[in-house]
């Protein structure tokens, strides 16, 4: 049985003792996605940001894989990413028991990056271009890095969106899927399908991403650009890290003068073929297709609640414009 959100709150309050911090501080949910996310504050200006992991959805493993690959950034100095602070046992991963829950739920802190959020609309395609430049710098690490012998992340291809098991649900069970949009999108899975394959996931176009490289996960902090939130990183196609940017606004008139500005940073680190660059349209409908299955499983979040009006008559229309295209 999962515990109520009070008593979720309360057994993370009980648990900073796990962590040396100052004598008295305040802990204050401010985000609730695949995790619960609290700011804590302290005497001083004290500050830093607690994570705790949704149940089932990350094993500890995954977890400290996540945790090596953000630090192996930040020594490489390409990316700034959030310092871990670990806990009084030198433990970066601590543990809520079970007690009337399922199964532990783990926890993560991390030190406050300073910084503020860039919002859509607010020289956007130069925040994509950087973005772009991110990406690029971060498959670049990705495929020279040594990875721990040791290593666990989720896998995002076909079968994470269109398998007996995907890891977000069924894109089928999205609030207000219709008929209609379940027929047109019915055939645009099988294109995509067609499309992947043939693409293929050799090492030079499928490896670790990010995953969610949204500005939603960008600081902007004295004309630093720093990088958040990497619970979604996993091993995937490399421009799907584009399709993750442009989340939950794939309609947008200015896509795709955002994916020329993206494509510029990324090109001024890494190099792309014309069949890589041919393949993004399907990467995103891959993507949509993944949100609309999350739409379904996550009705609490407040992204859903309201984008859920109008996500799947938004998907159709996105559905039909893709295989219009993809068969010319």
């Amino acid at each position: 049985m999962e515990l109520d959100c009070e008593s979720i709150d309360q057994s993370v309050r009980d648990a900073l003792v796990n962590w040396e911090l100052p004598a008295k501080v305040t802990l204050r949910l401010i985000n609730i996605s695949e995790n619960r996310t609290y700011l804590i504050e302290g005497s001083c200006g004290y500050r830093s940001i607690l994570r705790l992991h949704r149940s089932g959805y990350h094993t500890r493993l995954a977890i400290e894989s996540e945790l090596a690959w953000m630090q192996a950034l930040q020594r490489q100095g390409s990316i700034i990413t959030p310092t871990i602070v670990a806990g009084r046992d030198g433990q970066t991963i601590q543990a809520l028991l079970p007690g009337k829950q399922a199964s532990p739920r783990y926890l993560v802190m991390f030190e406050y990056l300073e910084g503020v959020e860039p919002q859509f609309g607010e020289n956007h395609e130069v925040m994509f271009e950087t973005l772009g430049a991110m990406a690029a710098c971060m498959h670049l690490h990705a495929i020279a890095w040594q990875r721990p012998t040791e290593f666990q992340r989720l896998v995002w291809d076909l079968d994470a969106v269109f398998g007996d098991k995907p890891t977000w649900g069924d894109w089928r069970d999205a609030p207000g899927m219709s008929d209609k949009a379940q027929a047109c999108l019915e055939q645009v899975q099988v294109v995509v399908v067609q499309r992947l394959l043939a693409y293929g996931s050799t090492a030079d176009r499928f490896g670790l991403i990010h995953g969610d490289m949204r500005l939603a996960n960008l600081l902007i902090h004295e004309e630093e650009t720093r990088l958040i939130d990497f619970d979604d990183c996993g091993i995937g196609w490399y421009l799907f890290d584009f399709a993750a940017a442009i989340s939950f606004m794939e309609d947008h008139s200015q896509v795709p003068r955002l994916l020329k500005a993206w494509l510029c940073g990324y090109r001024r680190h890494r190099a792309l073929d014309e069949e890589q660059v041919a393949v993004i349209p399907t990467l995103v409908m891959l993507r949509r297709l993944s949100l609309c299955a999350w739409m379904g499983t996550h009705p609490e979040v407040d992204v859903v609640q309201q984008l859920r009006a109008d996500f799947v008559s938004n998907t159709l229309r996105l559905g039909e414009t893709y295989l219009r295209e993809q068969r010319g």
